[in-house]
């Protein structure tokens, strides 16, 4: 056996590539949501890994019969769920060239080119997203590739932890606590749980609809003197820019002013809407990132970088590295380390080993350039406006909050309508008020939240949604905000189109049609 055999490789390497080539050209004839039932797999594979040796076409029959049903199609451009995962050829060939390499760049010596790279390409996207001298390499701060934004905040959190600590004493880590909004994403609270803050010190700020779901100065203000009188200590805020749920934009600057009256370390979470900085139009949603100590943006998710690629930057890498680094490990000792001339990205990151992610990120700016990056972000958000105006043309539904860049949230109204294609002839709407659910009960408390017309119309969207999905058409995902049932429509897969984003709209009314209709009956 031969694992490497190059005459192998570029016969197998040749078929894979022309295998994806065709799935992409039909990727469009796939359902985008898989359609298979859970545990489908177990019944169709054997109970056990074969003996000998299989032949490569008979693999990829398998791939094809037994894999792909299995698929959610990410890269479809009928997919509009969660937020994008954007891939592309330069950065699908970076990653290609990343797997080859097959390099474990724990430090520089075990690969210079990984590490210089990184340090090359982060400053680039730093520059061109204008963030401040600060945060760059050239400016004595600097920035790390990671995997995802989950392991970006797990990092810095470690270092707000830490920072307090030190001046306080270790036995009062119970008095920490992390600030975020009930729009915060999900990893801030995950991560504060793992570095051992008490999970009743995270302080999830009520927003609301009035001011888009952002998260206001005076609430983190009211909330930190509270947590004072109480004998707590402010450790750590998340900032999100751009939330999940909603594209909500925290106010970066006034958020940091509050924060750092109490020495609180600031983090920037742009997961999804970082990447739109670069576009100078759109820069102004991180204003005030100079006064924060930390900033994040997922390259995965908007700017054709495939999964996975956090980017990272830290004002004081050294606070970070201090936290992180390795110790009396004398197996990674090496005169290039004892120097202090280079970066060893295992100091910047929880785990040892890493992937030379810079190559994929080098390969995207290099092959699209800053200016047509900047051209496809624009065009999704066009794409997105162009959605909003269909829905609002529709009166059966509404825009549940004002739309921001490329995600679109939007529902049934309270009440359905007799007639198809949102024409309303006067008087015909009939009011839904004090329908009953489908099992005659309400689910998760929402009576005590919100109006009974909301509670209806929740049901009648989660029945749209799941009539959406279940189609295989487009797939789109929701979200809950204020007790409301809202249905997100994220726009941002590579190959999206803006008849792409029409069609999916004639879907949402084609099964609003029947769902209203059979509502209308009863």
């Amino acid at each position: 056996m031969n694992p490497l055999d190059t005459t192998e490789f570029k016969k197998q390497g040749h078929m894979i590539i022309d295998f994806l080539a065709d799935y992409y050209e039909n990727i469009s004839n796939y359902p985008v949501l898989s359609q298979v039932e859970p545990n489908y797999l177990k019944k169709l594979l054997p109970s056990f890994a074969p003996s000998n040796p299989e032949p490569i076409e008979t693999i990829l029959e398998d791939y094809q019969k037994h894999i792909i049903p299995g698929i959610t199609h990410w890269q479809s451009p009928n997919y509009f769920a969660y937020f994008p995962s954007s891939g592309s050829t330069a950065g699908f060939l970076g990653e290609m060239l990343s797997t080859g390499l097959n390099v474990v760049g724990f430090n520089w010596i075990s690969s210079p080119a990984a590490t210089e790279l990184e340090n090359v390409v982060i400053d680039w996207l730093g520059e061109i997203l204008n963030l401040p001298k600060s945060f760059l390499f050239k400016g004595g701060g600097g920035g790390v590739l990671l995997g995802t934004t989950c392991e970006g905040i797990l990092g810095t959190l470690v270092v707000a932890r830490d920072k307090i600590l030190s001046k306080i004493g270790s036995e009062n880590i119970g008095k920490l606590v992390v600030y975020g909004s009930d729009q915060t994403h999900c990893a801030v609270q995950k991560a504060a749980h793992i570095i051992g803050i008490n999970p009743k010190n995270f302080r999830a700020i009520k927003t609301n609809k009035l001011n888009s779901f952002t998260l206001l100065p005076e609430s983190l203000l009211s909330t930190i003197e509270n947590d004072l009188k109480n004998g707590l200590v402010p450790c750590f805020l998340c900032v999100t820019v751009g939330t999940t749920s909603t594209t909500a934009i925290d106010p970066v600057r006034k958020l940091c002013n509050v924060a750092k009256d109490y020495g609180i370390w600031v983090h920037v979470d742009a997961a999804y809407a970082g990447s739109a900085c670069i576009c100078p139009e759109f820069r102004y949603l991180i204003d005030g990132v100079e006064d924060a100590d930390s900033f994040s943006l997922n390259a995965h998710k908007w700017f054709l970088t495939n999964l996975d690629c956090c980017c990272l930057w830290l004002k004081d890498p050294n606070s970070l590295i201090k936290c992180l680094s390795t110790t009396n490990s004398d197996y990674l000792e090496n005169s290039a380390s004892d120097s202090k001339q280079v970066v060893d990205y295992k100091d910047w990151q929880v785990t040892l080993s890493r992937r030379f992610r810079a190559l994929k990120v080098w390969f995207v700016l290099r092959s699209y350039g800053a200016d047509n990056l900047r051209n496809f972000l624009r065009n999704h958000v066009e794409m997105a406006k162009t959605f909003e105006g269909l829905v609002k043309m529709d009166k059966r539904f509404e825009i549940v909050v004002p739309r921001k860049l490329a995600l679109v949230c939007f529902r049934i109204l309270p009440y359905g309508k007799k007639v198809a294609n949102g024409k309303v002839p006067n008087g015909e709407a009939k009011l839904l008020n004090g329908k009953k659910l489908a099992d005659g009960k309400v689910t998760n408390g929402e009576a005590k939240l919100i109006s009974s017309e909301d509670v209806v119309a929740n049901e009648i969207n989660r029945k749209l949604l799941d009539s959406i999905n279940g189609s295989g058409d487009v797939y789109m995902t929701h979200a809950m905000v204020e007790g409301v049932f809202v249905i997100r429509c994220a726009i941002g897969a590579t190959l999206t189109e803006e008849m792409h984003v029409i069609k999916a709209w004639k879907v949402v009314q084609e099964h609003a049609d029947v769902i209203i209709g059979l509502e209308t009956v009863h």
